[in-house]
């Protein structure tokens, strides 16, 4: 199923780019907005890049290929939804993945590396391009 996918890897998602180095800055507020408005973000979900597409409107969009959603057992293999950011995190809120629930992520930057903390406890990285 596609929210046992995205759960377990936490998409939003074990991100397999390379670890972010000690010297990562934690972003917040506009540093934090600037780093992923108009941006990609790409994480690696069980091997495979997800890329979710940061609007500077507020809204994002997100797509697996093809094997990916088969491999999530899922039907939904694209998904829209609505971000912002909250002092030091960046929330959002997909209309069906992860069950249309709220996350916040607290990021540290280092280069085109992040280094991304759910507020739930589970952390990754990912890659920023654009």
């Amino acid at each position: 199923m596609l929210k046992t996918a995205l759960m377990t890897v936490a998409a939003v998602a074990t991100l397999s780019f390379g670890a972010v180095q000690a010297n990562a800055q934690a972003l917040s507020g506009d540093a934090l907005r600037g780093a992923v408005s108009g941006k990609t973000v790409f994480l690696n979900v069980s091997g495979f890049e997800l890329p979710i597409q940061y609007s500077p409107r507020g809204t994002m969009k997100g797509s697996m290929g093809t094997v990916a959603a088969a491999l999530a057992r899922g039907d939904g293999s694209s998904d829209r939804g609505k971000w912002w950011v909250d002092g030091d995190q960046l929330c959002q809120k997909w209309y069906t993945w992860m069950e249309g629930q709220t996350y916040c992520y607290k990021l540290s930057r280092s280069g085109s590396n992040v280094r991304w903390v759910r507020n739930d406890g589970r952390s990754g990285t990912a890659r920023i391009s654009g």
